[in-house]
Parts: C-alpha cells; structure tokens; sequence
C-alpha cells in the first residue's frame, strides 16, 4: 500500500474510515453500520438510480474489508404517488396521478402493480453488478409499522417540524398542515391535506382537497375522513421521511444528488432537532446527464437504463461508470459503452501489473477501483483483451453462419487469442454483434487531427481507393506519413485510435483488408468532419 492511503486508496476505502470516526466520535455502536440507498419507483429505473447504489454499496464493501460488519438497504419509495406520465409511456396513465405507484395496475401485465414492476428492473440490475442488499418496500415498511414510533414523534412535534422546514427553505405549508398524506379511502388517491392529529386512537384526520402535482393542480375528491398510521394507510412528507427511515432502520450512511440538496439539509434537522438521532454522514454526487446537457430521469423520457447498457456492454463496465469518479456532472449515451468496455481492459493491465505507472499512488488507487468494480472479488487471471471497435468490425464482416469461427480465426491472425475462445470472449462477441444488428456506426471515437494528420489521412483514402493487396496498404501507411513529415508509429497510432479506439492493435494492412476497406473509409471520413466541426466551432 502507498504511504498514508487507506485500505485499496479509493474514495470508497476514505469515505469508509471518516464513517466509522464519525460514529466513534458520538459515541456509538459499530457492531452493524448500515448504509442505505432509495430506489425510486416512479418509472423506468435510469443509469444513475443504480449508481446511487453500487456507490453506497462500494461503501459497505469498504467497511467489510476495514473490518466491520455492514450491509446495504435497497429502500423502495412505492407508496409515493404517481406525479407525471413518464415520457414514452401511454398516457391512459394519467387517470392513475396521485394513486400510490403500487395501487397502479403494472401496464406491462407481468407484476401485481406499476410500482413492483419498476422497483424490479433497478433490483435485477443490483442482481446482474453483484451487489448485496436488504430489499425494503416502503408500502410494506409502513404495514409493518416499523416507522411507528417515528410518526408518532412527528405528528406531535408538527408544529417545530414545520418551523424548521421554514426556516431551512422558506415553505410555509408545513407550519398550517400535518407532514402526513393519508391514502384518501374515497378515491384512493394521496391528494389530502392531513390536518389534525389525536395521539392517544394513532389517528389522522383528513380532506382530501388536491395537490400539486410537476406544476399542475390535481383536484382532490372533497372527502373528508381519517386513517390510523399504525396500519399503513398513509406516508410520511419526503420533508420528514428521510429523518423518520434513518432514526428506524439505524442508518449510519446515504448518499444523495444535488437536486434532492434542500430536502436532505431539512431532514438532517429533523432527525437531529425532533427525533433525537444524530443524522448519518451523506456524500453529495453531481448528476449524470444526455447528450444534450439535460439531467437524465424516469420523467423527461431521455432515460438510459441498465437493460440497455447490458445489450452492449459488461456489468463491470457499468460498474466502473459508475465508481470511477464521484464528484462533477458527466455527460452520458449509449456510445460512451464501447470506451468503458475498453477502459475495463486497460484497468485490469494495471491491476495484474501488465502496464505500470510512475505514479505508484495513482497505480495504487486504479488497482483498488478495479477491485471494488469486481466487488473485491476479482479474478485471479486476466480476461483476453480485444478491442470493441475490433470486435464490432469482425462480427460485422463474418459469415452469419460460422461468425464465432471467423471471429476466432482473425484473432488468432492479429495474435489476441491462442486456442480456443474462452466463454467471456464469446460474451464480448455478443455485445458486439447487438451493437451491429442495432446501430449502423461504431461508438463514437473522438480523435484531434492536426493539419498534417487530416492531410495524410485523406491521402492515405485516395490510396485505399486503389489499393487491394494486405503489404500494399501496409506501405501506403508508411508512404503517406513520411511524405507528410509524420514519424510513422505515430500515424500507425491515430489511425488505431480512429479504428479501434486504443493506440495499438493488429498489424494494419490484413486488419483493413478483413474489415472492408469502405467500412474504413466511412471511419476516417468521420474523423476528418469531426476535425473540420471543432475547427469551425472555434
């Protein structure tokens, strides 16, 4: 280990340390340190649902390997109501605006109800990283009476509750109503406006007079009526909920995203001020985002989700996304996959020593996000390396009817493969092969071109067009870069990076042969318009 890191010497193993200070220092247990992260239920689970918690469980992993006993819990918010139709989905569903998401009928006919059907995917996905977690349903949570006592504390405290979520963000509501939605036993709905509290019969009186719902008003039915708490007909405000799970379930660690700041700032308060127990430690993540600099969620309909990223790539590449950096906006798509299904490669040189670095704090530190996206369980041998862009042209080319032979044959050739393909390289293949059938051009590869660079390359094109012999566009290589004053292995290199996306690969001259010289021609032509945009943006 490199002097003064702690543990593997990721964000992970410090965030780790400063949890288990943190608990010592207020002077409790550490026997169980529970990390939670909430999984929304509301529509199609996105990358960044899961990252909230392979990053939370990468925490509890950290814990473990620093020696204490600590689990994650996967808390599902299914009693939350159904505020907007989620782009992409019939809007049919719109009758169903303020039910609970788990009284909502599943419009895909496969789980008892919307809410499970959402709640499932985010799990299936935890299921396909490897991630351990203690399920936890919020409609089930609220059955069970497990938040009892916390409600109870609440309700009778609603007056210095709504004092703080006044002072914290300016919200004059909570200082006239309870931070409570009964389900309305007319229509169903959390549309209500809880407004009285009797403490000794655990009950809430209520009217159900509307909401606002995303900017509109969704009218209630009129009715008025009451509900005992300690039966699950109704949930806490998310002013007040946060504080309520995290004095229950004990929880010593969440993470949360900046847009949610406002909310977690009131509910630490709370916790604090009403319910008597010291807040867990939090860790503030900035949002991914599309293409288009617009945060991505289940509501705006540019949702990327896990299923999608595992048709194309690993769940270790997703894991890395994932735990690679925590801080800073990043912007995401479908074409950043084959980079990170490269990147995977290029960590697991470093962690087996096949590729070394001067900075040994830095070695150190990949060799631990390496660890941590295997779970702490890596392998014990390397994977067989071959790079997506090289994997996308092969199976492109190959013969349908014995494409893993003819993809087998040509990386023996480039010396990627001796003997037989093991499964994962078979696996890789797959992903590949999906990226062919569903899109037309490989992953986008940015490369910056100098002048001389884009010269060459369009001359070494004009020679392509001529060319149909492996040595003779072997040669055109050389000749084009000298006759440019470009050091040849430098040009060998832009030309891997335009074509397979690393700085190496298979000897040139039969690579572009196999792959089709047009397949070739259409690459190096995007990269030269890319030069030309970056140019023009200028």
């Amino acid at each position: 280990m490199a002097s003064g890191m702690v543990g593997r010497g990721t964000w992970y193993d410090k965030m780790a340390a400063d949890i288990v200070r943190h608990e010592r220092s207020l002077g409790r247990s550490v026997e169980l340190i529970t990390v939670e992260s909430g999984l929304g239920a509301s529509g199609l689970p996105h990358v960044g649902s899961l990252a909230d918690a392979t990053r939370s469980y990468a925490v509890s992993l950290a814990l473990r390997d620093q020696g204490f006993n600590s689990e994650l819990v996967a808390f599902s918010d299914d009693l939350d109501a159904l505020r907007k139709v989620p782009r992409g989905f019939e809007q049919s569903l719109s009758k169903h605006l303020g039910y609970p998401v788990t009284s909502i009928p599943d419009p895909f006919r496969c789980h008892p109800s919307f809410g499970e059907h959402m709640s499932s995917l985010l799990l299936e996905a935890l299921d396909a990283c490897g991630v351990e977690y203690r399920h936890m349903s919020g409609r089930e949570v609220y059955r069970s009476g497990l938040l009892n006592n916390q409600i109870d504390v609440l309700l009778r405290n609603a007056r210095r509750v709504g004092e703080i979520i006044n002072e914290e963000v300016g919200q004059e509501k909570y200082t006239e109503v309870l931070p409570y939605f009964a389900v309305c036993q007319s229509c169903g709905r959390l549309t209500t406006r809880a407004y009285q509290f009797v403490p000794e019969e655990h009950r809430v009186l209520y009217a159900c007079d509307g909401i606002e719902l995303k900017g509109r008003w969704l009218p209630g039915c009129g009715h008025k009526g009451e509900v005992d708490y300690t039966k699950g007909d109704g949930k806490l405000s998310w002013k007040v909920e946060f504080a309520a799970r995290w004095a229950a379930l004990d929880i010593r660690f969440e993470e949360y995203g900046k847009d949610i700041a406002d909310s977690v700032r009131v509910n630490d308060r709370i916790c604090r001020e009403v319910l008597g127990y010291e807040p867990p430690l939090h860790a503030r993540y900035e949002m991914f985002l599309d293409r288009k600099g617009r945060k991505i969620s289940k509501s705006a309909g540019n949702v990327f989700t896990p299923q999608v990223w595992f048709r194309y790539g690993s769940p270790v590449s997703l894991k890395l996304l994932t735990l690679k950096r925590f801080s800073g906006t990043r912007r995401l798509s479908v074409v950043d996959i084959p980079r990170y299904m490269d990147e995977c490669d290029s960590l697991e040189d470093i962690y087996f020593r096949r590729k070394v670095l001067a900075d040994r704090r830095e070695e150190q530190k990949l060799r631990g996000l390496y660890e941590y996206c295997w779970n702490l369980k890596p392998p014990s041998q390397p994977s067989v390396h071959v790079p997506y862009n090289l994997l996308t042209y092969l199976v492109k080319v190959a013969p349908p009817s014995d494409r893993q032979g003819y993809v087998a044959s040509k990386l023996r050739r480039y010396s990627y493969l001796k003997g037989e393909p093991p499964a994962e390289l078979n696996t890789r293949a797959q992903y590949a092969l999906n990226w062919v059938m569903d899109f037309k051009e490989i992953g986008e590869t940015t490369v910056s071109l100098s002048q001389k660079e884009a010269t060459a390359i369009k001359q070494f094109i004009e020679r392509l067009n001529v060319e149909h012999v492996e040595e003779d566009v072997q040669t055109a290589i050389f000749d084009v870069a000298r006759r440019n004053e470009i050091d040849p292995p430098r040009f060998f290199q832009t030309l891997y990076r335009i074509l397979l996306g690393a700085s190496q690969g298979p000897r040139l001259g039969p690579y572009i042969i196999a792959m089709g010289r047009e397949s070739v021609v259409e690459a190096l032509e995007r990269a030269l318009q890319q030069t030309a945009r970056s140019a023009s943006s200028y």
